[in-house]
């Protein structure tokens, strides 16, 4: 079995072998994947600095609790939009020059921000500068999304470790985030302005001095580029052609509303339920962002050990256990453990759920079905959002332990699917890396 196979069908004419690409030196292959992480890196701190700061920076502000929650929806509601145009945009031109548009647009953002607020016009211009960035930053996602998937194709069997360091990063991101956010707030709002520049900075560079060693990023077919909504319908259709995608998404999704009801209901079930201050609520995410980041790290050995589907079900398993038992915890002890063992379940769940998407998904036209497949595993977080506005806050634990019966027995039949299907996703003997791919293989 090949290792890429969602390669030109041409590639498959004949008894000739597959082409092998020109041997590369082992150094050339780890200083691009670590160009990969530090891209990723400094993307994901900068969006999670943007993420948590804009709605404080409109609260100083404006001193209004109604502009801070219109500044957070104003910050996520163009980001789905941006999902549908992002992908096909990706595919037609690179994903580092997808990431460099994204960096440079977020840096001259940044400034342009700062001069307005210079003018006495800071709030109108806060807003748009949530608007703007929260778009950029799905672009870079999808962008990096494609490069790691590349990097992941290309390790083979160790794709798995791969991931592993990119959910890291990530989780890392988001842990430093509204650390970095609130200690340079607290300086001014110049200096987290400053700060996002020079983050998006340092991903410029990288992105110009990034060379990809062989060029798998751009479409396969040398044909006419589809049009935005030819290709986010290709995206789809690509998703309901393979039926383990398909239940892979599901399988997400399902997750996505637990996590969704939770993130939403925890400032409440703290404050009136546990009756704890509101820097509480910052104390649980925390201690559960750094349970995910250590999760995420260790499942690595785990898929190495186990396989993916294994990874998959136990996390899966953890995860509603957990989701169930933040509706019934009385303390706000037992309340933390019970978000930390959630976050854990799914830092590990999302490493090996990220090695399935990219072995499953094609190369060609990957972005595209990457937007498909975002697209459709947030429809539950604006769900989580109705459900809790819609029940009485005394509700809210009800609501909670009605939500994680629901997502375990949607959970459970799509794992049945992703059981039928595991051979689609689990690697075998054949899938090892070819000679000239060994070299990024040993270095993830």
């Amino acid at each position: 079995m090949s290792v890429f196979p969602f390669t030109d069908p041409a590639d498959h004419e004949g008894p000739a072998p597959r082409r092998r690409a020109p041997r590369r030196s082992p150094q050339s292959d780890r200083d691009w994947l670590l160009r990969c992480y530090i891209l990723r890196g400094t993307d994901a701190l900068a969006t999670s600095v943007i993420t948590y700061a804009v709605p404080l920076l409109v609260l100083v502000l404006t001193h209004s609790v109604m502009w801070t929650g219109l500044a957070f929806l104003l910050e996520w509601v163009p980001r789905l939009a941006a999902i549908a145009v992002g992908g096909p945009l990706v595919d037609r031109y690179s994903p580092q020059t997808a990431v460099l548009g994204t960096s440079l647009g977020r840096a001259a953002a940044a400034v342009l921000t700062l001069i307005g607020m210079c003018l006495g016009i800071g709030t109108p211009v806060v807003l748009l500068f949530g608007v703007v960035a929260g778009m950029l930053a799905q672009g870079s996602f999808l962008a990096l999304e494609s490069l790691g998937a590349e990097a992941s194709r290309r390790a083979g069997a160790q794709a798995h470790r791969v991931q592993s360091r990119f959910t890291a990063i990530d989780q890392s991101a988001a842990l430093l985030g509204p650390l970095l956010g609130g200690a340079l707030l607290l300086a001014g709002p110049a200096l987290l302005l400053g700060a996002v520049a020079v983050l998006s900075a340092v991903t410029i560079t990288m992105a110009l001095v990034m060379r990809t060693p062989r060029a798998r990023l751009r479409s396969l077919k040398a044909a006419r580029p589809l049009r935005t909504r030819e290709a986010l319908a290709a995206g789809f259709d690509g998703v309901r052609r393979s039926p383990a995608l398909a239940w892979l998404i599901g399988a997400i999704a399902a997750a996505n509303l637990a996590s969704g009801v939770l993130q939403v209901s925890t400032p409440i079930t703290v404050t009136r339920d546990l009756h704890q201050s509101t820097a509480a609520t910052g104390l649980v995410w925390s201690v559960a962002a750094g349970t995910s980041l250590l999760a995420a790290v260790a499942a690595k050995w785990a898929i190495d050990r186990w396989g993916l589907f294994t990874v998959i079900l136990v996390s899966s398993v953890v995860t509603c256990l957990a989701a169930a038992a933040t509706a019934l915890t009385p303390t706000l002890a037992s309340y933390t453990a019970a978000v930390a063992t959630l976050m854990a379940a799914e830092g590990a769940a999302t490493v090996a759920l990220r090695t399935a998407r990219a072995r499953l998904i094609p190369a060609d036209g990957f972005a595209a079905t990457l937007g498909a497949c975002v697209l459709l595993v947030l429809l539950p977080l604006p769900l989580a959002g109705l459900l809790v506005a819609a029940v009485p806050p005394d509700s809210v634990r009800a609501l909670l332990l009605g939500s994680a019966l629901a997502v375990g027995a949607a959970t459970a039949f799509c794992l049945v699917g992703l059981y039928r299907h595991r051979s689609a996703y689990e690697t075998t003997a054949d899938e090892q890396p070819l000679p000239e791919e060994q070299p990024l293989a040993d270095a993830a």
